[in-house]
């Protein structure tokens, strides 16, 4: 909601505690997909480490549409074609794009039918590959970047702003309960937020800074934002309507209850502000490696331990 991700379902388990991730999942979206109304649209966004045709399934089974984000390491193959190739073939080098219908996957368990959206922004490491049930032409694939809201919301319960990390709970059902209180929290002050910017932004398109400078001046020489564009959003909806509560305390105000407001979804991909050079490139794809192997390890020295 305007940037911000407010927390609607979750479910906290005991560290270190063997077993499937699958029956949460589903009841998680069981419990979302009742108090859903059938007639919204709805696309499930995930990360690529948690691309399962179960969770696709169980997605699709409420109406709903997977948008789920898969490695450059599959196979596919388009209608007409016999064999499966790697699906880079088709994105393989920055600033290109690809979509279409596909075969995924040549597993024959794994084989699902469904559209590819597929482009790789310069500046990134590489492709976003992402599989839908949508048709080619009803789906973009720059609405992925919506899931970096969730990037955000992980800093506004840690260090942005409810300090979750210095909990010392250490039940999982008591743990759920204070994500309740913070997710109240959140949707409290994303809906302050809103209002605020709401009203900022209408204070400024009818008083434009400026406005009133004769057309030669070097304000307006120099202006780079468009005549009638708002300024960049240099506070988060969460942030601005915390401050709002705070002050209302502070000024012994009655607290009162915003609006939310649903933004445009993003229409092209945004790139990196800072590239990094083709050697630091290297270097953390190598640390990222490096990583792998340990985390390789560790779990077989988990298996070893649990077999004993």
């Amino acid at each position: 909601m305007s940037g911000c991700a407010i927390p609607v379902a979750w479910k906290v388990l005991p560290a270190e505690q063997a077993g499937s991730w699958r029956p949460y999942w589903e009841g998680l979206l069981g419990a979302l997909g009742k108090a859903v109304p059938p007639e919204g649209e709805v696309i499930v966004l995930a990360d690529r480490g948690l691309y399962a045709r179960w969770l696709g399934d169980a997605i699709r089974a409420w109406g709903w549409h997977p948008f789920l984000r898969i490695n450059l390491g599959s196979k596919a193959r388009v209608p007409g074609e016999e064999t499966f190739e790697w699906i880079s073939r088709w994105v393989p080098t920055p600033g290109t794009s690809w979509q279409g219908q596909v075969e995924c996957f040549a597993s024959k368990k794994g084989r699902v039918h469904g559209t590819l959206l597929m482009h790789w922004e310069p500046g990134y490491e590489s492709a976003w590959v992402i599989l839908t049930d949508l048709e080619p032409e009803e789906a973009l694939v720059s609405w992925y970047g919506l899931r970096t809201w969730i990037e955000g919301g992980f800093k506004d319960f840690k260090r942005g702003l409810w300090g979750w990390h210095h909990s010392k709970m250490e039940r999982a059902s008591s743990v759920e309960r204070l994500w309740l209180a913070m997710a109240l929290a959140q949707l409290w002050c994303v809906s302050l937020g809103c209002q605020a910017e709401a009203k900022l932004e209408a204070e400024f398109l009818q008083n434009e800074p400026g406005a009133s400078l004769p057309e030669g001046h070097i304000a307006k020489l120099r202006r780079k934002r468009a005549v009638g564009q708002l300024p960049a959003r240099r506070l988060s909806c969460v942030v601005r309507g915390r401050l709002i509560l705070l002050a209302m305390q502070y000024q012994s105000q009655p607290f009162a209850v915003g609006i939310l407001r649903a933004g445009p979804w993003p229409q092209t991909i945004t790139a990196p502000q800072k590239q990094l050079t083709p050697s630091a490139l290297k270097k953390k794809k190598t640390q990222k490696e490096k990583e792998r192997r340990k985390r390789q390890k560790r779990r077989a020295r988990e298996h070893a331990r649990a077999r004993a």
